[in-house]
């Protein structure tokens, strides 16, 4: 069973039957969380670096943003009794896709605030895919915590 995770979105499972995907990164950055103990596994597909550009938008969808997405990932799956220590992490996109020339460097910025988010949090990552211009397609396979990266240009990856 997919469970599909959307543009500002995430979600969190412990079915050993799911896998969770997110389409289409560029700029965007997704996480992937795997604790293999308790068996639980999260997705956070997030747009942007910071949530005080838009207030509004940041309550009434926290996954939008790094700095209120990332922690509600990690608290979600808390819930079902993952530990942060266990956890398996990577990071994949923060390209820069649609901004050729860098002006904005969105991909950047979304990677860097992610950096201090973890930084101030104890939290490393086990494998990133991040930069270029490549989009990519991330799965994570709740039974055995595999998590797919299918790269536009490279093709798939098992990590």
């Amino acid at each position: 069973m997919n469970i599909i995770v959307g543009v500002a979105d995430l979600k969190v499972s412990n079915d050993p039957l799911a896998t969770i995907v997110t389409y289409s990164l560029g700029s965007c950055i997704g996480i992937s969380i795997y604790d293999p103990v308790a068996k639980v596994g999260g997705l956070l597909h997030y747009m942007l670096p910071d949530s005080s550009i838009d207030k509004v938008k940041a309550k009434n969808n926290p996954s939008m943003f790094a700095d209120t997405g990332i922690p509600r990932l990690f608290k979600t799956a808390y819930e079902l009794y993952a530990k942060k220590q266990r956890m398996k992490v990577v990071i994949v996109g923060g390209g820069q896709v649609l901004d050729q020339k860098g002006f904005f460097n969105i991909g950047k910025r979304n990677f860097m605030e992610l950096k201090k988010i973890f930084w101030k949090n104890n939290v490393i990552s086990d494998f990133e895919d991040v930069g270029g211009n490549a989009n990519r397609t991330v799965r994570l396979q709740i039974s055995t915590g595999q998590t797919f990266i299918k790269n536009s240009v490279t093709g798939e990856k098992i990590v």
